[in-house]
């Protein structure tokens, strides 16, 4: 007996010992270091250039990191030419054109709405539900009526080019991912302003030719976006089925809380996915900063990229993936 309680004596100061550790290492990587005052815009893909553009405007004015973060996501929403996000977005198997978004602040505030349709700005309308009401998240009829109340006018989102893509995929109306193709590409945005403050938002049509009512991760809160104004932020893209099941950008979040440099904890992300199998078909690509400004991108496959934005820089940057 009490050898056993030596030993359980001993495992008790061993683990009070690496939470000792685990705590100093959070200090040294987070709190103990001045924020990135100069300003910075990390996003997805190449659309992410524009939007880079127009939030690095703002952040330059003196807007805050949330500001800029709506501003930057409305700039490919409301581009026709896209067929992931916003109008223009390739529909269903149903032929609706149904928009996911989210957006977090600073303050830990977040907003949400999932398969809406016929509105232009889905992510303005995530910031009204975050600003104005005391819910996270409203979905479908209830996200519409909701964003007509608040001034939101209705929108055709399925343009002649997404109608014609759609009725031609009818013919054999097989779904099936490719990877890198624009069937799924979000744009996930993440700002820092000059004040040091993170920001976030996230938005797209999903999956094209998908189950009607079928909403991904992109909406989601701590799986297509996460933001802790402590720590840093990061997003996701790609098939949105794999993140939700594995929580990602929360978990880049907590890794970088645990002092992961944010390229580590990215990595780590796609690890977690890669160890639930069946990832050889599918592209996700995770993408981060922290207070700091350090940045990090990874993803499955090759072919990832995304925009970084910097006062007098705003450059596309290959991410390095797993295989």
């Amino acid at each position: 007996m009490s050898n056993r309680r030596s030993f359980l004596s001993q495992l008790g100061l061993s683990i009070i010992g690496i939470g000792a550790a685990g705590a100093g290492r959070v200090l040294l990587k987070t709190k103990n270091q001045a924020p990135y005052k100069k300003g910075l815009v990390l996003s997805t893909w190449s659309h992410g250039i524009p939007a880079n553009a127009e939030a690095m405007r703002i952040i330059e004015q003196g807007g805050t990191a949330v500001d800029a973060a709506e501003m930057g996501v409305r700039v490919v929403e409301a581009d026709p030419e896209g067929q992931s996000v916003g109008i223009g977005g390739l529909p269903d198997r149903d032929g609706k054109v149904t928009l996911d978004a989210c957006i977090m602040d600073s303050n830990g505030n977040a907003g949400s709405v999932c398969f809406l349709q016929d509105i232009l700005h889905p992510v303005s309308v995530a910031r009204k539900v975050m600003d104005e009401t005391p819910h996270v998240m409203l979905s479908g009829e209830g996200a519409k009526r909701f964003a007509l109340d608040q001034g939101f006018e209705l929108t055709d989102l399925l343009t002649e080019r997404s109608k014609k893509a759609w009725e031609d995929w009818l013919k054999e109306a097989q779904y099936k991912p490719i990877i890198n193709i624009e069937n799924h590409d979000t744009i996930g945005l993440l700002t820092l302003d000059k004040a040091g403050n993170i920001a976030g938002a996230c938005t797209t049509s999903g999956l094209a030719f998908k189950m009607h009512g079928r909403v991904g991760d992109s909406p989601v809160i701590g799986a297509g976006l996460f933001v802790d104004n402590e720590i840093g932020g990061a997003t996701a893209t790609g098939m949105g089925e794999a993140v939700l099941k594995t929580l990602g950008s929360f978990l880049i979040v907590e890794l970088m809380r645990q002092g992961y440099s944010p390229q580590e904890a990215c990595e780590e992300g796609v690890r977690r996915i890669v160890a639930q199998g069946n990832y050889k078909d599918i592209q996700i690509g995770y993408l981060a900063m922290n207070k700091q400004g350090e940045v990090g991108a990874y993803a499955l496959h090759p072919g990832f990229n995304y925009a970084e934005a910097r006062p007098g820089m705003n450059r596309m940057v290959d991410s390095p993936s797993f295989l």
